[in-house]
C-alpha cells in the first residue's frame, strides 16, 4: 500500500508560495541529501490542478538540466481536479469523480511512495479527509510576510513529530504525521 509523502519549503510564518523567491539563499548539501533521500522510494507524484498546469507547461519543454527534466516528464503523476477535462503531460492520469475512493484505490494499487511537492490545497483536503499519510516540512529562517500559507482557513489538525534535524542553515527538517486518536485541539 503507498503512502501519500507531502514535501515543503516553508517559511517560519507558514508561507509556501513562491520559495524561488526566498529559499535559494539556504540550499546547501544537507538540504540536496534531506530532498533525495525522501524521493528514494518515489511510486510517482500527485498534484492538485494548479500546481499541474504550471509544471505541465514548464517541464516538457524546460531548458534546465537535463535529468531533473527526464525525471520530471518521466515519472508517474496523479492530476486530483474536479475541472480538469483532460491531463496531456506524458505519465499522467487525471483523478476525478469520487475523489476520496479514487485516491483510497491509488494507495491499493501502488507500490513506494506518491510524493507531493506544492499543492497547498491540495495537501489540506487529504488531511482533512485522512488520505495523507506523512508531512514533510523544511523550514526556513525566515518570514516572508506574503503569499499562501499552508494552513489558511483550514480546520484544526493534530499532528505528531517522527523526525526533526537541524541543518546548519538554520533550517529545520520536521516530519510529521496524523496524530492518530488525539482529540483536535480547540
Amino acid at each position: 500500500m503507498a503512502k501519500i509523502i507531502s514535501n515543503f519549503f516553508i517559511a517560519l510564518d507558514g508561507v509556501v508560495e513562491s520559495p524561488d523567491q526566498w529559499h535559494f539563499p539556504y540550499w546547501n548539501d544537507e538540504m540536496g541529501a534531506a530532498v533525495q533521500a525522501g524521493m528514494a522510494n518515489s511510486a510517482g507524484m500527485l498534484m492538485g490542478r494548479k500546481l499541474y498546469e504550471e509544471w505541465a507547461a514548464y517541464w516538457p519543454t524546460a531548458e534546465v538540466d537535463e535529468e531533473i527534466s527526464k525525471i520530471m516528464n518521466g515519472s508517474r503523476k496523479w492530476v486530483v481536479s474536479g475541472t480538469l477535462d483532460k491531463a496531456d503531460w506524458s505519465n499522467t492520469t487525471l483523478i476525478q469523480g469520487d475523489l476520496v475512493a479514487e485516491i483510497r484505490a491509488l494507495k491499493e494499487q501502488v507500490d513506494g511512495d506518491i510524493h507531493m511537492s506544492g499543492s497547498a490545497t491540495t495537501v489540506r483536503w487529504l488531511l482533512a479527509n485522512g488520505l495523507l499519510d506523512q508531512l514533510n516540512l523544511l523550514v526556513h529562517p525566515i518570514a516572508v510576510g506574503h503569499g499562501q500559507r499552508l494552513f489558511e482557513d483550514s480546520p484544526t489538525h493534530t499532528l505528531k513529530l517522527v523526525k526533526s534535524e537541524a541543518f546548519e542553515t538554520g533550517v529545520l527538517n520536521l516530519s510529521y504525521v496524523p496524530a492518530a486518536g488525539r482529540p483536535a485541539a480547540p
